[in-house]
């Protein structure tokens, strides 16, 4: 398709492994890139496709739709913007959803529709079973990031994008298949990871298991305030000042006036249609402008990066230091080897190719 010249725009959403060699093919070929989250399997990936924008000169939008998500654009505006949440040190990010795999299938032949090798491409080759495909890949880290590269991406960015944060200076994380043993899902089924931004630190939890915390928000994020607390989620917003008065509810806006199409579209979630149709037109307007959109490379890769050395950090069993301004892990050879993955041939990864870590 590329090789046809005449494309505007790809729209990258296959497995996360294979997200950066195509977005960076798109690039070098003059085409603008909506990219799913998160952007890489690993930091040098994504290092990589900022740096091949660049290059090139694309605009790239990065599938991070809670920056278009009209009640909270609302929320942020309301009460974070203004000051009502007074000195806010501690955001709790979390997913409750019983979204892991729990089956335990028997590997088989690919169907005989599946290119099986293709497939995989770059990432390690496994034998295929039913949970790989079609769109049960997350249960492996081999194409995916499990549910903090899935979940956590999306509430991370949030908070990063509400309350202006850059990079983390710190990453630590605990966790493990603690619960469901039995089946072939190699991803974590209880995690916990901490986000230090100097004086704030964010905390992501997510159990594949149990009852959530609030069952209206069983995945979101909560920001605490020294005059209140906002609580936030796909589907509503609660503020509530401190002493519990004149508190604020808003559920999520929908659209159904404007597109009644929403409540027949095929498989649409219709609580996110809006953010999801904001999103796609702010890219669009962007493309037009020759301007940055909402959710732009450098904003995913940094939210993508950060989830990323969360779970290299649960692997080594230790806090990782992260030097922002030379994008290596401080003090740890060990865990800036794991910042690059390797490819299996004859792929080449594109760190090789567009920079040097």
């Amino acid at each position: 398709m590329l090789k046809q010249r005449d494309l505007d725009i790809v729209l990258i959403a296959p497995p996360d492994h294979w997200h950066a060699l195509i977005a960076i093919e798109a690039m070098k070929s003059g085409v603008d890139v909506y990219v799913q989250k998160p952007i890489s399997r690993d930091v040098a990936e994504g290092k990589a496709m900022v740096d091949a924008a660049h290059q090139h000169a694309r605009v790239v939008q990065v599938g991070l739709q809670r920056r278009s998500t009209p009640h909270l654009v609302e929320a942020k505006q309301e009460f974070i913007d203004t000051g009502r949440l007074g000195k806010i040190a501690l955001v709790e990010i979390y997913c409750y959803y019983h979204m892991r795999a729990t089956e335990n299938p028997a590997d088989s032949a690919p169907p005989p529709y599946l290119d099986y090798e293709m497939w995989t491409g770059p990432a390690p080759m496994r034998p295929y079973n039913s949970l790989i495909h079609p769109r049960k890949w997350r249960a492996f880290m081999e194409y995916g990031n499990g549910i903090v590269g899935d979940m956590c991406v999306h509430m991370l960015d949030m908070t990063r994008w509400m309350l202006g944060l850059g990079w983390p200076s710190r990453v630590a994380s605990t966790g493990g298949i603690l619960v469901d043993k039995q089946s072939k899902a190699n991803i974590t089924d209880t995690q916990t990871a901490t986000f230090d931004f100097k004086d704030l630190r964010v905390v992501w939890q997510h159990r594949s298991w149990g009852d959530p915390v609030d069952a209206k928000y069983p995945w979101g994020a909560t920001f605490y305030g020294d005059k209140g607390t906002l609580k936030v989620s796909v589907f509503s917003y609660d503020f509530v000042p401190a002493g519990g008065r004149n508190a604020v509810h808003r559920d999520v806006t929908y659209e159904f006036d404007k597109y009644p199409e929403d409540r027949t579209e095929k498989d649409l979630e219709t609580h996110v249609a809006p953010a999801v149709r904001h999103h796609m037109l702010n890219f669009l307007a962007a493309v037009d402008a020759r301007s940055k959109p909402v959710s732009t490379i450098e904003e995913g890769y940094i939210s993508t990066a950060s989830c990323i050395l969360a779970n290299n950090a649960l692997g080594l069993g230790r806090t990782l230091t992260w030097d922002a301004k030379l994008q290596v892990v401080v003090g740890d050879e060990e865990a800036n080897r794991m910042l690059i993955r390797p490819y299996r041939e004859p792929w080449v990864h594109p760190a090789h190719i567009v920079h040097a870590l």
